[in-house]
């Protein structure tokens, strides 16, 4: 009886073992492949929300609150860069880099700037919901928060002729009723989740909504103000994390989220730095950076998507 090739050849014998171990990765990739190819999407986030703070919201003199009834100036202009330099100097960096994000919008922060939000929507980029107000939501009932997103929603739409379809909660503190408000208000996604690197499909009263997770790692109100990054800091870690997502999505879907706010992110070195992240990112191949929107509607359309009911409890 004639020995196998394969029992022969220890070479041969260890190459089709490296193939079996393979077939799991290879079988994901194929099941969930990125439409246009891409080995790692990469979704911005770019948060206006100046002129909608309120009273006393946390701001680098917070260490140090004046009494009551006295109005904290400084404070109120560290805010005012938002709309006054930095969501400018963002969108120009946009426009150079030839990429589109998602901005999430408090609804009185467009009713006070907007041309802000005008020009968001014109350069091409997504206007996502961020409530009415600066606000938490999640110890509000049904029907509060209803009128809280539906009110922020309808400013923004008011103003730009942009209908928001994703939302983005105070802090991510949303509440049990979020997902089903939601879906009464004919969003399609949301991003107060920080459980995955890809985005998933979750059941919303038996109908799918999609979630495109946000992030903490990749945020610059965590990493900057919280934990006192510097620019050059926030660089390296958007390498490091994309170098990593970027290995993982040869073989299965990966995307990377980033964080900016107004205020933080549209200062001249977090520009900086994000402009050379920007292209670092663009010098790899397949690589697109994507509106969440768009994400969105990838997961809610494809026929085998990543479904995850963990919350399903709330969501019946």
């Amino acid at each position: 009886m004639t020995t196998p090739r394969w029992q022969r050849s220890p070479r041969l014998l260890k190459n089709l073992l490296a193939a079996t171990l393979l077939l799991p990765a290879l079988a994901f990739a194929q099941e969930r492949p990125w439409p246009d190819g891409s080995q790692l999407v990469i979704s911005v986030s770019m948060q206006f929300e100046t002129g909608g703070q309120p009273e006393g919201a946390e701001s680098p003199f917070s260490g140090t609150p004046l009494p009551k009834g006295y109005p904290d100036l400084p404070a109120q202009t560290w805010f005012d860069y938002g709309y006054k330099e930095g969501l400018w100097r963002m969108l120009d960096l946009w426009d150079r880099t030839g990429i589109k994000v998602t901005s999430h919008v408090v609804g009185e922060a467009a009713l006070k700037h907007p041309e802000l939000a005008k020009a968001i929507a014109e350069r091409g980029h997504e206007l996502a919901a961020h409530g009415m107000r600066w606000a938490d939501s999640y110890n509000m009932n049904y029907a509060q928060e209803k009128q809280f997103i539906g009110d922020g929603v309808a400013a923004v739409e008011k103003i730009t002729g942009q209908r928001s379809v994703g939302y983005n909660a105070n802090w991510l503190r949303r509440s049990p009723n979020t997902l089903k408000v939601l879906q009464d208000l004919n969003f399609t996604y949301h991003i107060d989740d920080v459980s995955r690197d890809e985005p998933f499909v979750t059941m919303v009263r038996g109908r799918k909504f999609a979630v495109v997770p946000y992030t903490l790692r990749n945020n610059d109100i965590v990493l900057v103000e919280g934990r006192h990054f510097s620019a050059e800091q926030f660089y390296q870690q958007l390498v490091l994390e994309f170098d990593r997502l970027y290995a993982e999505g040869a073989s299965k879907r990966r995307m990377m989220s980033v964080s900016l706010h107004d205020r933080i992110g549209g200062t001249p070195a977090m520009v900086e730095a994000m402009e050379r992240f920007i292209r670092y990112a663009q010098s790899h191949p397949k690589v697109s950076f994507m509106r969440k929107d768009q994400i969105a509607q990838i997961v809610l359309t494809e026929k085998n998507p990543l479904i995850d009911n963990t919350e399903a409890l709330y969501n019946q």
